[in-house]
């Protein structure tokens, strides 16, 4: 089921950051949120994953399906290791195995066993959307998730993303047109600008 916003807005203390927004995220592809810095991105993603309301508005197509979420900030368990972290919210049946695998894909199986505390933050970036690739939501919604990458990395990772979420909803928001242009393709209809 595809998910859509109509007419979404949302003001803090008088100030407008989403004004009448419409969109249609299609059911099991990766739909792009481009803004520049400071215009909603994530004010939306948090109206989506019912962490606020918005002032007015609708949205259809969420009707408690799960979700994962690659927030700004990792969120990450600081004194657990990454295979833990993502252990947290994967699907019942993963092994560790697939989890070093997918660990190993995006450059980082060698840091599997140690405390996230340990890891630098592009390391804790990666291991934050593994986290949620590997999940069993249905919609996964990413904030910015490629930000602090490293142009190399960044396009492993994306790569990865691409290639992973496996016909989930995906929401991503970024303000870098050159990143959503790429993960979009050859399908620019999958870029939403609000």
């Amino acid at each position: 089921m595809d998910i859509e916003i109509r007419n979404l807005s949302k003001s803090y203390n008088g100030k407008k950051v989403l004004d009448n927004v419409s969109c249609r995220f299609k059911e099991g592809s990766i739909t792009l949120v481009m803004a520049p810095s400071g215009q909603g991105k994530t004010t939306l993603l948090r109206i989506l994953m019912g962490l606020e309301e918005a002032d007015s508005g609708e949205i259809d197509g969420l009707d408690g399906r799960k979700m994962g979420a690659v927030f700004q900030e990792d969120r990450l368990c600081r004194n657990l290791s990454p295979v833990s972290n993502i252990r947290l919210v994967c699907r019942k049946n993963i092994t560790k195995t697939e989890i070093i695998e997918a660990m190993d894909a995006v450059g980082i199986a060698g840091c599997a066993s140690q405390p996230v505390r340990e890891l630098s933050g592009g390391m804790c970036r990666r291991v934050a959307i593994l986290r949620a690739l590997l999940s069993d939501s249905s919609i996964l919604l990413m904030d910015e998730p490629f930000k602090g990458l490293d142009r190399e990395t960044k396009l492993i990772v994306m790569d990865y993303t691409k290639s992973k979420y496996n016909g989930r909803t995906v929401i991503l928001v970024t303000h870098d047109e050159a990143e959503a242009l790429y993960m979009a393709g050859e399908d620019s209809g999958r870029i939403c600008r609000i």
